[in-house]
């Protein structure tokens, strides 16, 4: 029996940082405690980090949260992380390899080769990962190029989830959701799809165990005594950030889609079976509840770049309360938001961004505004793909960009749907605290859980202006066509 004031311990370990976010079942205790660790990029295309000082930064978040609450009531530990890494280990758990991360773009050429036949989009519906560089498949065949001595002697080849449960329990396993995001899961079967692992080079042994989102394991005594906590406590073995992030803004019903916008973005909504659509991803929350969407890696990052570019010296909110000063669409001024190598739905590595429509009488504020509208427009294009598998009528988003007004009247002018802004800020360590309070017991589903755990966030609802509603209505039609010309001009350019 559960009492009120029992914790449940999410964790979120990202790619700059692990957090650590402590859930009390009545509500009255929510804090978190992280701590950061670098994003290498030794050589052009690779991003990668050190296993070890991940390991570290995930045990001192979770102690520094542990020692702010009584930690006798603390009842479970549950798993969210970034998806996508790749890394190997040997017999006695040890790194033999960095980490390869979502952001590492090395395996470009294996990606394109792949994608030139009928095996990289039959991958895709196999596994419901998208063919690209991220992919743990296609990670894997550049190690079975550059690297074969690499690839057949290591003894398991894990992703960033797998390497957290084993410095938190000692064992090797993997789960389901993260296990969807690799490209290697037959979705049908749940296991491990033959064809990737012929294809790839690894031995069925060389990779783990795939167990439930739910299943838990024991806490190691050696992590238990550098946390504070008592050693045997389950650990909800957990699932991916994405499906995760739309537990914990309440995006859990089919219709109501999940955004979030950090340094990337996503828009991602559930569906009760695998479905998938060309330019999009399919990963597991459970395996009755599977997430459909798709991830832009120019999110935030476009507006910092905006500030520095065109509001140098003010902070991000000063430069958006500029750019409302500005009427939607930017007065005929559009951009093209690729600064970096794009996914969803382009999935296009060598893509570049722009200004087009340029006029003598646009200001550095249009420019501003333009930015924005232009990620809009980007995820704008994943949420009309996700029309193909299921009408949407809400969309449900947060991340620090919503803090701004400019975010949430374009984003809410340009989805043409109603904005509910969450008020989440834990995000995926609240959807992991959730789907560990339906493994531990605690609850009996999902929504209950979120019922239960969400505490007092605040939402805020917002109405689309008429006048909005008519400009992004037109540029609708406009800007995919923009967007088609300057793709194929860029491709010309390359």
């Amino acid at each position: 029996m559960n009492a009120a004031n029992d914790i449940i311990l999410g964790l979120d370990v990202g790619t700059t940082a692990a957090k650590a976010s402590a859930f009390s079942l009545d509500g009255k205790v929510r804090l978190t405690a992280s701590r950061e660790y670098p994003l290498l990029n030794p050589q052009p295309g690779w991003h990668i980090q050190e296993p070890d000082a991940i390991a570290e930064g995930v045990l001192e978040a979770m102690r520094d949260a542990v020692s702010q609450v009584d930690a006798t009531r603390v009842i479970g530990i549950s798993v969210s992380t970034a998806m996508h890494g790749l890394l190997g280990i040997d017999s006695d758990l040890r790194p033999v390899t960095e980490l390869l991360t979502w952001a590492d773009s090395r395996a470009w050429q294996q990606a394109n080769m792949l994608n030139e036949h009928a095996t990289g989009p039959r991958l895709h519906y196999t596994s419901g990962t998208p063919t690209h560089p991220m992919s743990p498949l296609v990670k894997l065949c550049w190690f079975r190029d550059e690297h074969p001595d690499i690839l057949r002697l290591t003894d398991r080849w894990i992703g960033l989830k797998d390497w957290v449960l084993v410095n938190l329990t000692g064992q090797v396993v993997t789960e389901l959701s993260c296990t969807s995001g690799s490209g290697m899961l037959d979705m049908e079967t749940g296991d491990w799809n033959p064809e990737a692992i012929e294809l790839t080079g690894v031995r069925r042994d060389q990779l783990p165990g795939i167990r439930a989102t739910t299943d838990t394991l024991p806490f190691s005594a050696d992590a238990a005594k550098r946390v504070g906590l008592p050693a045997g406590l389950p650990v909800v073995l957990g699932a991916g950030d994405g499906p995760l992030g739309n537990l914990g803004t309440g995006a859990l019903e089919p219709g109501k889609a999940g955004l979030s916008i950090g340094t990337s973005g996503a828009v991602r909504m559930v569906v009760r079976k695998p479905a998938v659509v060309s330019g999009l991803f399919c990963y597991a929350l459970t395996r009755d509840v599977w997430v459909a969407g798709g991830a832009v890696s120019n999110g935030g990052l476009v507006q910092r770049w905006l500030t520095q570019t065109y509001a140098p010296g003010c902070d991000d909110a000063t430069a958006c309360r500029r750019a409302e000063t500005i009427p939607p669409g930017s007065d005929g001024l559009v951009m093209i938001p690729y600064l970096v190598a794009e996914r969803a739905s382009l999935w296009d590595s060598e893509i570049r961004g722009a200004f087009v429509h340029v006029r003598q009488a646009h200001t550095p504020d249009h420019f501003l505004r333009a930015g924005v509208e232009g990620v809009a427009y980007q995820l704008w294009t994943i949420l009309r793909r996700l029309r193909m598998i299921n009408r949407v009528d809400e969309v449900r988003a947060t991340g620090g960009v919503f803090r701004s007004q400019l975010w949430r009247d374009v984003v809410a002018g340009v989805f043409n749907r109603p904005l509910i802004v969450t008020g989440a800020a834990e995000g995926s360590g609240l959807g992991a605290a959730i789907l560990g309070a339906v493994a531990l017991g605690v609850v009996d589903n999902l929504q209950d859980g979120y019922s239960l755990l969400r505490g007092d966030s605040e939402e805020t609802r917002i109405v689309v202006s008429e006048q909005a509603k008519s400009v992004y209505e037109t540029m609708h039609y406009q800007v995919p066509q923009i967007l088609q010309r300057y793709g194929r001009l860029g491709a010309d350019l390359r």
